[in-house]
C-alpha cells in the first residue's frame, strides 16, 4: 500500500499547508467518478467491463523474466502502468483498452514477486526496496527498446513511478501518481507518528515479526482481501474480480518481496549496496520536474497524505484531481475512465 513513510511522516500531520504558485494551481481540477473535464477517453466506462488482457507476454529484463500485458499499436506513444500491493495488473484491465483505443502503446508489467515475473537466478537477493523495483522498470524499458514513456500507477506503482521520474527524468515523458509524492527513506521511516496514524500501518508492524511473515504466507488471500476492503471501503468487488488478482500472489517470491519491502522501510532489513547512491538521492526528497497529474479517491481508506502536503514537490506542469463517488485506494480499477483521462491529458500536454 502507499508508502508515505518519507513525506507522510514529515508532512502529513504537520500544520503547514504547502501550495504551488498560482500558475500551477490554476491547472488543478476535481473529477467525478468516471468523468473528467476533457472527456478525451470518450464514453463512460463501467468498471469491470473488461475481464482479461488480449496479450500477455514475457521478456528478460535486468534481473528478471518479466510478465506483462500489452495493448494498443506497437508504434504508439508508450504508457507504462504500475500496480501496487496486494494488487496486480488487473487493476488496469479497464484502463488499458481506453488508452489503446486512443492510440497509445500500453505496457502493464507484473512487479517483482507478482504473477508470472520471475528472477533469472536463484542466487539473487529477493529485495523489495523501492529503488530496486524502479530499476526493474527501467530495465524493462531497455529490453522493450522504449526510450521514454509516460508512467502511471498507484500504491507501490505510484512510488515506483515517482522514483523513476526523480532518478531518471530523461526516461519519463510524464507521470500520473495516485496519492501524490510517495518517495521515502529508511531514516524518515524511523520517525514515530501519532498513535492513530501508526494504527493505519498495523500490517507493517505485523510483517516485522516472523509470526507476521508466516501468517501472510498462510493466509495471503484472506489477508489481501481484508486490505482491499479496508483500503476501498465503498468498492463492492465480487469474488471473481478478487480472484483474478489473487492468483498473482501465488508467485514463489511474493512473500519474500513483500516482507523485505516493509521491513526495509523500518530499517529492519538491509538493501543492496548497488542501490545506495540512489537511496541517498531519494532520502533528500528530490523535487520531480516531469509533467505530473496527481490523483486521489474521495474514499481512500489507506494511509495517504493530503494533496496540499505534496504539491510543492512537483516543479513541472502540475495538476491534482480528486475523484469523487466513493472511490478508494485502487483508483484505476474503481474509476478507470478518470485514470485514463488523466494519462491522456498529461501525455498530450493538456
Amino acid at each position: 500500500m502507499s508508502d508515505t513513510i518519507n513525506l507522510g511522516r514529515r508532512r502529513f500531520f504537520g500544520s503547514a499547508v504547502m501550495t504551488l504558485a498560482a500558475a500551477q494551481l490554476s491547472l488543478s481540477t476535481t473529477a467525478t467518478a468516471e468523468t473528467s473535464e476533457s472527456a478525451k477517453a470518450g464514453k463512460t466506462v463501467k468498471p469491470g467491463s473488461d475481464t482479461s488482457f488480449a496479450s500477455l507476454k514475457q521478456i528478460n529484463a535486468g534481473l528478471l523474466d518479466i510478465g506483462y500485458a500489452e495493448a494498443g499499436p506497437a508504434g504508439g506513444p508508450p504508457v507504462i502502468l504500475l500496480h501496487g500491493w496486494p494488487y496486480d495488473i488487473y487493476s488496469f484491465v479497464d484502463v488499458a483498452p481506453i488508452l489503446a483505443s486512443a492510440g497509445f502503446r500500453v505496457i502493464v508489467p507484473y512487479l517483482r514477486g507478482y504473477g508470472t515475473t520471475r528472477f533469472l537466478s536463484d542466487a539473487t537477493l529477493r529485495n523489495g526496496q523501492p529503488s530496486a523495483l524502479a530499476a526493474d522498470i527501467i530495465a524493462l524499458m531497455d529490453a522493450l527498446k522504449i526510450d521514454k514513456a509516460t508512467v502511471a500507477g498507484f500504491d507501490w506503482g505510484a512510488r515506483t513511478a515517482n522514483i523513476m521520474a526523480a532518478l531518471w527524468p530523461e526516461r519519463c515523458k510524464a507521470m500520473v501518481s495516485v496519492s501524490g509524492y510517495l518517495i521515502g527513506s529508511q531514516q524518515a521511516g524511523k520517525m514515530p507518528l501519532p498513535p492513530q496514524a501508526e494504527l493505519q500501518w498495523w500490517y507493517q508492524f505485523y510483517f516485522a515479526t516472523e509470526r507476521g511473515r508466516d501468517g501472510y504466507d498462510k493466509y495471503r488471500r484472506e489477508f489481501s482481501k481484508l486490505i482491499w476492503q479496508l483500503a476501498s471501503p465503498q468498492w463492492h468487488f465480487d469474488d471473481a474480480t478478487f480472484e483474478r488478482s489473487a492468483t498473482a500472489l501465488d508467485n514463489p517470491d511474493h512473500v519474500a518481496i513483500v516482507i523485505h519491502n516493509y521491513r526495509w522501510r523500518l530499517g529492519l532489513a538491509q538493501g543492496e549496496a548497488k542501490y545506495d547512491d540512489d537511496e541517498r538521492r531519494l532520502a533528500q526528497a528530490p523535487v520531480i520536474g516531469v509533467p505530473t497529474i496527481t490523483m486521489e479517491g474521495d474514499a481512500n481508506g489507506a494511509p495517504h497524505p493530503e494533496p496540499s502536503a505534496y504539491a510543492k514537490m512537483f516543479s513541472g506542469k502540475y495538476a491534482h484531481r480528486t475523484v469523487k463517488g466513493g472511490i478508494g485506494h485502487n483508483l484505476p480499477q474503481e474509476a478507470p475512465k478518470a485514470f485514463a483521462d488523466a494519462i491522456i491529458d498529461v501525455a498530450t500536454g493538456v
